[in-house]
């Protein structure tokens, strides 16, 4: 069975408003009437217009529609299959102008079933459906410095929840959710029976929040670890040297080896986001020049540059690039 998308017949987003679907439906309506049409496939256009506007138009019809959306019914090659419990029927209420009876066997494999759940409520006798509620995924930014000492936030996501006759709507839904400290980039957070709500005795689902951290201007991370740049000076490098720098617990004193290169990691153990087994940081030195030198430090540079004539950076550049010639 061929699965319907409702809000791409009618050229409407899911957001859309009741005003909206109205206003698309005339609209369309117009264009794909067979009386007046010049379209050569306006009459199937006509009746599935009809049957979109059906469903996108009656606010039970359209959060049943909804939930089934995103409960999967729909199957990776476009058909659908309906979950069980679901049986068709074939009396159904028509739009303006469109014939119940050009309905499609989707629409009557999920409405037939919300009709006759509405009238066993109706005559008092119990819904014999019982159906665990639908998980809920959403995800949630998080700063660096949040993920590492924990915190709590508020959260806002659409969640389906039963009425008073058992049918589905979506409706917004905020919660208070605690943090906990040393969480990672993609990490999730599960919620029990916070999801969507169960049909009949059936279980509520969960609510599964998946952890984005926010792009820092100092660190990256990966998974427990962090990594900072660090600029020293030449001399620094050359000589060794105590400097400060920053970590998520705060600044520290770390020691710079004699000899230090741009490119060397130091370890700092631990420093890294909490767990069981704490991440560390990483701080990657970076050598930098000034941007403009006086005369007395480019004399020195001089100075240097004889003093140490005899160091060759590139050696191994030369003796490379030499043998690839002579092979």
């Amino acid at each position: 069975m061929e699965f319907k998308d409702y809000y791409q017949t009618m050229d409407v987003a899911e957001s859309a408003s009741s005003k909206d679907i109205k206003s698309a439906y005339r609209k369309l309506a117009r264009k794909y009437h067979p009386d007046v049409s010049k379209e050569t496939d306006a009459e199937d256009r006509f009746k599935e217009l009809g049957e979109a506007y059906e469903v996108l138009k009656d606010p039970e019809k359209r959060a049943q529609y909804d939930q089934l959306r995103t409960m999967g019914a729909q199957q990776g090659d476009g058909s659908f299959r309906p979950p069980p419990g679901w049986q068709p029927h074939t009396q159904s209420h028509s739009a303006e102008g469109v014939n119940s009876a050009d309905f499609s066997d989707f629409f009557e494999s999920i409405f037939g079933h919300a009709r006759s759940t509405q009238h066993s409520h109706a005559s008092g006798t119990r819904q014999s459906v019982h159906r665990r509620g639908e998980d809920v995924h959403a995800k949630l930014a998080l700063l660096l410095e949040e993920a590492a000492a924990g915190c709590e936030k508020q959260l806002s996501f659409r969640v389906a929840e039963a009425d008073q006759h058992g049918l589905p709507r979506q409706r917004n839904k905020t919660l208070k959710v605690k943090i906990p400290a040393g969480i990672s980039q993609g990490q999730h957070i599960r919620l029990q029976g916070q999801g969507g709500s169960g049909i009949g005795n059936g279980q509520n689902g969960d609510l599964f929040i998946e952890v984005e951290l926010a792009p820092h201007p100092l660190y990256s991370v990966n998974g427990k670890d962090i990594y900072l740049t660090l600029p020293v000076t030449p001399w620094e490098a050359a000589l060794g040297a105590s400097v400060t720098a920053p970590t998520l617990g705060g600044e520290i004193n770390i020691k710079i080896p004699k000899g230090a290169s741009s490119g060397q990691k130091l370890r700092l153990k631990g420093k890294g986001l909490a767990g069981k087994s704490p991440g560390d940081q990483l701080v990657i030195l970076q050598i930098v020049l000034p941007t403009e030198h006086s005369l007395g430090a480019e004399k020195l540079y001089s100075e240097l540059a004889e003093l140490e004539h005899g160091f060759k950076p590139r050696a191994k550049l030369a003796a490379k690039t030499s043998s690839k010639v002579s092979s």
